[in-house]
């Protein structure tokens, strides 16, 4: 699996993606979310791929098992590297969602690694206790969906830094540990409440890092988007 750092491109038009990516001269690895693929559609996909860059489809599916399988079917077929699921949809629709992408995948193509949202780090142990009832520690409740995960077959899970040493523990090194919320040293943290720099993810076991702001935000992302690859360690 690619490791390099996954850049999120959170714009909400295409004109603002491709300002954005001329400014690189080598392929990226880059995250397109409900913003841009609702506002884009597929053809966004298609585009971004056309200039070599691997993509991260981030949909966070969550529905019933057949409405997901039948969603991953179609989505199979646009070529991404890395797509995800809700890991509270359960067992049974993580498995369904697999079973969608490897029907999905055209012939002599290799299937989208598909990874489970855990916990979002925009969550805070008492918020989740408090609005979605999970009367145990945040950290207990990421460990116990990379379970689910894991035993329905996924490739990894989306988590915070904080939980990665954890969920290596549980499901083993070559499991995904896909960590969002990454800033640089002095970076406002935003809406997200678990946040972590470059060193420290890896540090703490995280096999791939999404970093957004930090570097489409930056007066320089080119510098921005190296200084993150430093630190992160290349594609080591």
């Amino acid at each position: 699996m690619n490791t390099q750092p996954i850049i999120a491109l959170d714009f909400s038009s295409k004109k603002e993606v491709f300002a954005f990516l001329t400014q690189f001269n080598e392929p990226l690895f880059v995250k397109v979310g409900m913003e841009l693929y609702l506002q884009e559609g597929p053809s966004i996909i298609k585009e971004i791929k056309a200039m070599g860059h691997a993509i991260f489809l981030d949909l966070k599916l969550h529905d019933i098992p057949n409405t997901v399988k039948s969603a991953m079917r179609g989505l199979a077929k646009l070529g991404v590297d890395l797509i995800n699921v809700h890991a509270a949809g359960g067992s049974r629709m993580m498995t369904a969602a697999l079973e969608g992408l490897e029907e999905g995948t055209v012939a002599g193509q290799r299937r989208p690694a598909l990874i489970a949202v855990t916990q979002l780090t925009s969550t805070t142990e008492e918020q989740m206790q408090q609005e979605q009832n999970i009367m145990t520690s945040l950290d207990a409740s990421v460990i116990n969906y990379a379970i689910l995960a894991k035993n329905a077959g996924l490739d990894g899970v989306v988590c915070s830094v904080l939980e990665a040493h954890d969920i290596e523990k549980a499901c083993g090194k070559a499991f995904l540990k896909v960590t969002p919320g990454i800033r640089l040293v002095g970076g406002e943290a935003h809406d997200q409440k678990r946040v972590a720099t470059p060193n420290f993810a890896k540090e703490q076991g995280a096999t791939q890092i999404v970093v957004g702001r930090a570097i489409v935000q930056a007066e320089n992302p080119v510098v921005a988007y190296h200084t993150v690859e430093q630190l992160w360690g290349g594609n080591q």
